[in-house]
């Protein structure tokens, strides 16, 4: 399971030097609209490029990397952004692309993991995916009746151990 794309924030587009670039890979290739898939980082080195577009352009000129008329033609860039994300942490989406199929691997591991768990009668505990939202920990723990559930946005109590193992040996 995972990401198979090895896609992992670029750090040389953090750093102007990186994005100018981009800007001039995209110019020399006649490419003026990019579709971003990705989480908070992607889309804010996005948004970074978008504000940063028409000074980029005029260095590049500037020192050469292009020329004015590649400049003018590509005056306008257009980028749309889609949130490709696990953690299904973004407002005013149903659900993020990632979500469902990271949920669906999960279901497929808790099943695995709850026939050995039932044989020899142990307790298991899993850690899934998420960073700071607990969406999939909540949703997994419903779905497949998990005795106990931690999500960043509701911390346990300072006795949760205890509540714990009282649970188990109930």
């Amino acid at each position: 399971g995972g990401t198979v794309i090895g896609s992992a924030r670029c750090q040389d587009f953090r750093t102007r030097e990186g994005r100018l670039k981009a800007a001039r890979n995209l110019v020399k290739r006649g490419i003026t609209n990019l579709c971003v898939i990705g989480g908070d980082g992607s889309l804010t080195g996005a948004d970074t490029f978008r504000a940063e577009w028409s000074s980029l352009l005029a260095e590049l000129v500037k020192v050469g990397g292009i020329t004015a008329e590649e400049a003018k033609k590509s005056s306008h860039l257009n980028i749309v952004g889609m949130v490709g994300s696990i953690d299904n942490d973004f407002c005013g989406t149903d659900m993020t692309i990632g979500t469902d199929s990271a949920l669906h691997r999960i279901m497929e591991i808790v099943d695995a993991i709850a026939t050995t768990a039932q044989s020899h009668q142990r307790t298991f505990v899993l850690e899934v995916m998420g960073r700071h939202c607990g969406y999939l920990a909540l949703i997994t723990a419903l779905a497949c009746g998990a005795d106990w559930v931690f999500i960043p946005e509701s911390p346990p109590e300072d006795d949760w151990e205890d509540h714990l193992c009282r649970r188990l040996t109930e």
